[in-house]
């Protein structure tokens, strides 16, 4: 008799051995780069919100790493800021795997004061 074990991506970490990321904490490193980039184009979470075409309770749960932004929201929010998508995803990446699966990984996030 054979025995198959199922293993959910969060659970891989504790097989290779490897600290990942969860994916709460992209979720952060995102709002984190969104809340840089508004503040550094002078905005609010509201002229964000409207420029995209979202809710402003969206901008804020997306800043806090209460939510994943989808691509449509990605694009909209890249758009909204004048910005390259991947400059919303900045000190986020993957990395793929072999049987394991692959990882996200997160860099430290730039020195305050340096945008």
């Amino acid at each position: 008799m054979s025995v198959i074990v199922l293993y959910e991506l969060s659970d891989l970490s504790a097989v290779s051995g490897e600290r990942r990321p969860r994916p709460n904490e992209v979720a952060l490193q995102f709002g984190e780069n969104l809340r840089r980039l508004r503040r550094r184009k002078g905005l609010s979470q509201e002229e964000l919100a409207i420029r995209a075409s979202l809710h402003r309770t969206e901008i804020g749960m997306l800043e806090n790493g209460l939510r994943v932004a989808r691509i449509t929201t990605l694009l909209q929010l890249s758009g909204a800021l004048e910005v390259e998508p991947g400059e919303l995803m900045a000190g986020i990446d993957w990395t793929p795997g072999g049987v394991l699966g692959g990882a996200f990984g997160l860099k430290p996030p730039p020195p305050r004061g340096v945008d």
